[in-house]
């Protein structure tokens, strides 16, 4: 277990403390003081000196000494502090101070700044070095925790209390959670690997679609039923027979109108009219018949021998491409064999020149003359071999690229005996098409218009003769006729109305139907309504359970304080919190300044021992305490005294006190 403790703190024109220090010698101590007299500034400077921030967390805090609400300048505003930490003595001194500065050809400075110098052990250092000495000792957001009650309380987002405390206590799985309580043990077959969070937005998604069809379901039912027709008055069966007794009765006047107009010279005329229309019908289609069938041929032809060419074309085209892509490679070997060629001529005019020292290099005489020239023969030899072996691997490389050309060479000889061949097809296959096309242009020169045969005009004249001379025979019986045609618009007059009200049964029918399948619709979506109510709340007694069985694990860990960390609402579901409790009484509304601190206390016992580090605790407002639980820390209580005007310390062990 690591522990810091504090020895000795001393303030210089911080936040209005002109001058104080302390010798704690890591002991537990009172600081007395009335109102503004500086007490929680030493927990300010404390933690300024350590992380830039004051005992509320905050960076942007003002430590220049004030006067008239204005801060006195020239001051420099300083803290040191001396710790115990792992056996050993630590120093650590801050000082903040403004910059002034003398323009040239100015006889007075002007303030451009500030400044903050760094000490550790009494020796300068820079802002950096002084930051890691500091992170090495301790970590800021856990010295907080450590460092004040109310921290973890009060300055702590809920979000991040609620995970401190699953760090400290360890989480829980989802199986562990389902497996403790029986009525969970068909939640995986729901989840079917979901996370519960998204199970629940799955089923909020689902719960809303299906409320939103709930709601229009009874408003659809009640359009229909207020758009149902009468029936009151109406009766099936009768209205059928009464139709039906009407369209007989207009049959019959029909028949007598057919009769009427058809007599026996009538008769005899359309069907002399009927034989004309079929012969007319046979002239038409063996005029028409021999002359497209032609044109539809040639035109079929055409399109086809157009086709060919294209594809020809096609070809041709890539043969013109890979003729020139080989011409392209042929060029570009060319260039590399004229390359080949110089480098073989500069390797081949190389000549061999001995550089070799004649005198010994360690003692400076003369070689023998016979290692000299076996020297010179051996550096000889391999010059020409080398020489040799360059010359034949440029010679080799002209030759793979001579053979190279010779491929390309033969390969467009084939590609310009393929280009002769398919310029010969498209030509021939051109002049096919353009005499098609001629061919074509004939044949529908000789289509002639039907009118301009004489039989087809000869037959629609004699047609024209006889609809006349049926038209003359239906005048003479056209008053009879309108009689009983005025007879018959009446008969449809009432059959029509009798029709309407008849209609009214089967628009009846197709409401009654459409509101059964709305209400069957409904029972549907209400059951599976029902079906993810059940879901949702083996999800809730899921979050209920784990909340309830971490609860139970978390509060273990602590001796007074308790936590809720979900919340019932009023529609019956849980949300998340992490609520602290004393004695069942909320931190955060109705818990007194003394049972705050305490629970406090109880916090940093459980999380001092989960970090294995104790810290200086710093207890403002400590008077408000009658006994502190004990704490196994160094403990500094900050206690409003209106009798010390001047802050006043009261050393635990040898209760020594110190003034201002």
């Amino acid at each position: 277990m690591r522990q810091i403790k504090l020895l000795s703190l001393t303030l210089r024109d911080f936040k209005g403390v002109r001058s104080f220090s302390v010798d704690l010698q890591g002991g537990n101590a009172k600081v007395l003081g009335d109102n503004a007299t500086g007490k929680t500034t030493l927990f300010d400077a404390f933690i300024w000196l350590l992380f830039d921030k004051d005992s509320q967390n905050k960076k942007d805090f003002s430590i220049k000494t004030l006067k008239d609400g204005k801060p006195l300048s020239g001051l420099s505003h300083e803290v040191e502090a001396s710790f115990s930490t792992d056996g050993r003595e630590l120093t650590l001194r801050k000082v903040f101070s403004e910059k002034w500065t003398k323009k040239r050809g100015s006889a007075t400075s002007e303030f451009t700044g500030h400044t903050t110098d760094y000490y550790i052990d009494g020796v300068p250092a820079k802002k950096k070095e002084y930051t890691d000495c500091v992170t090495n000792v301790v970590d800021e957001d856990i010295f907080k925790l450590l460092t004040s009650p109310s921290y973890f309380n009060e300055q702590m987002k809920w979000q991040d209390r609620r995970k401190t405390l699953l760090e400290v206590c360890g989480d829980l799985t989802d199986e562990e959670v389902i497996n403790s309580k029986k009525e969970l043990a068909v939640l995986p077959a729901f989840l079917q690997g979901r996370s519960i969070e998204k199970h629940r937005k799955m089923i909020a998604a689902q719960r809303s679609e299906i409320n939103k069809e709930l709601e229009k379901i009874p408003v659809r039912i009640d359009e229909i039923e207020r758009s149902l027709p009468q029936l009151d008055d109406l009766n099936k069966p009768s209205l059928i027979k009464e139709i039906n007794n009407i369209n007989l009765e207009i049959d019959e006047k029909m028949t007598q109108i057919s009769n009427i107009r058809n007599g026996k010279a009538v008769s005899d005329k359309q069907k002399a009219i009927q034989e004309i229309e079929l012969e007319l019908m046979n002239i038409k289609r063996d005029h028409e018949s021999d002359s497209k069938d032609k044109i539809y041929q040639l035109k079929a032809r055409i399109q086809e021998e157009e086709s060919n060419v294209s594809i020809l074309n096609s070809k041709l085209e890539n043969v013109k491409n890979s003729k020139r892509h080989n011409d392209e490679n042929i060029k570009r070997i060319d260039e590399q064999l004229e390359k080949l060629r110089q480098e073989w001529h500069e390797v081949n005019s190389e000549e061999f020149v001995h550089t070799d020292a004649c005198e010994c290099p360690a003692c400076g005489q003369a070689l023998p003359e016979e290692q000299v020239t076996a020297a010179k023969e051996k550096a000889l030899s391999q010059f020409n071999l080398s020489k040799a072996k360059r010359l034949e691997e440029i010679n080799l490389n002209g030759k793979r690229n001579k053979e190279r050309i010779a491929e390309i060479v033969q390969n467009n000889e084939q590609l310009a005996n393929e280009f002769e061949k398919l310029n010969d097809e498209i030509v021939k296959k051109q002049a096919l098409v353009k005499k098609l096309q001629t061919q074509l242009a004939e044949q529908e020169s000789l289509v002639t218009d039907i009118l301009d045969t004489p039989m087809y005009v000869s037959k629609l004249e004699e047609k024209q003769v006889i609809e006349d001379e049926i038209k003359q025979i239906q005048g003479m019986s056209e008053s009879a006729i309108q009689d009983i045609q005025s007879e018959i618009t009446t008969l449809k007059s009432k059959r029509d109305q009798l029709q309407t009200d008849a209609t009214k049964f089967a628009l009846a029918d197709q409401s009654q139907k459409r509101i059964e399948e709305l209400t069957e619709q409904e029972r549907k979506l209400a059951n599976e309504f029902e079906q993810l109510e059940q879901q949702l709340f083996l999800t809730e007694e899921f979050i209920r359970t784990k909340v309830n069985l971490l609860e139970d694990k978390i509060n273990s860990k602590f001796k007074y304080a308790r936590f809720k960390l979900f919340e019932q609402q009023i529609n019956g579901g849980l949300v998340e919190v992490c609520e602290t409790l004393y004695d069942g009484v909320p931190y955060s509304s109705g818990l007194n300044n003394a049972a705050k601190i305490n629970v406090g206390l109880d916090i940093i016992n459980t999380l001092s021992e989960h970090y294995g580090f104790k810290a200086p605790i710093f207890v403002d407002n400590a008077e408000a305490v009658t006994e502190l639980i004990n704490v196994d820390s160094q403990v500094i209580s900050l206690v409003v005294s209106e009798k010390d005007k001047q802050l006043r310390i009261e050393l635990e062990e040898a209760q020594m006190e110190e003034a201002i």
